[in-house]
């Protein structure tokens, strides 16, 4: 029997096995190519996350401060009790400076100090200083008037409690007392104490600023920011409405 020939007995080659790159047509295959993004340096990943729990550490360690100072009644015998300034209309304390005024008067009775120093300037309109009414009020209700001493400077916080320190260096005063709102106890003592002025602070714990929970927390939340930008400022905030200059 004649062998097969060569030819016959040759296999078709299969299309599928066709050389590398090409379709079964014979055509070069597209290819498509994922773009390739270089990896994200570790340490810049390390570093961002460590500068965001930073930041909610400081903020929230701040919180904490204010929130505490407020809690913390710190009187004691000193020179003078500061009461601290707020919205007055036509010489008459506004509901938030006169629960300050009140207490002050009450530290007065208890003979924490022998004199009260009250501060704030005056607005534009205004035809009295807040130190001029805070004084009105009090000798209105029975304090002696050569114990309640005026002093009328300063638009905010810092600027009447720089007043109150150059006062009292002049006058020997070296202890105050500071009234204002809790959630104002903390930045008023730091921006004292920063003055040149050893304090402590004694809180009003009545008015409309401890009145409700969300009150309380809206005060806090401005209080922590305001601390913050004087920390980093040694700048006041100006808080014009609020009574917390």
């Amino acid at each position: 029997m004649r062998a097969p020939s060569p030819r016959a007995t040759r296999s078709r080659p299969d299309v599928a096995d066709g050389p590398a790159g090409l379709d079964p047509t014979g055509l070069a295959r597209t290819v498509e190519l994922t773009p390739v993004r270089p990896p994200r340096p570790r340490w810049l990943v390390r570093a961002l996350v460590g500068s965001v729990l930073v930041a909610g550490l400081v903020v929230g360690g701040t919180a904490f401060r204010v929130w505490q100072v407020a809690r913390v009644d710190d009187r004691r015998p000193v020179d003078v009790v500061v009461v601290l300034g707020a919205a007055q209309y036509d010489g008459s304390p506004s509901p938030i400076f006169a629960a300050r005024l009140r207490h002050a008067r009450e530290l007065y009775d208890q003979g924490v100090a022998a004199r009260i120093v009250t501060v704030g300037g005056r607005r534009a309109g205004d035809g009295f200083t807040e130190a001029d009414a805070g004084r009105r009020y009090l000798v209105d209700r029975g304090v002696r008037s050569d114990a309640v001493v005026a002093i009328g400077e300063g638009s905010d916080t810092l600027e009447s409690l720089r007043s109150v320190a150059a006062t009292a260096d002049q006058r020997g005063w070296h202890t105050a007392l500071l009234v204002s709102d809790p959630w104002h106890s903390l930045r008023a003592r730091t921006m004292a104490r920063d003055s040149g002025l050893e304090s402590w602070t004694s809180p009003t714990h009545s008015g409309p600023v401890v009145r409700t929970r969300e009150t309380q927390v809206r005060y806090i939340v401005r209080e922590t920011a305001a601390l913050l930008f004087y920390r980093l400022t040694h700048a006041s905030v100006e808080t014009e409405g609020s009574g917390l200059g």
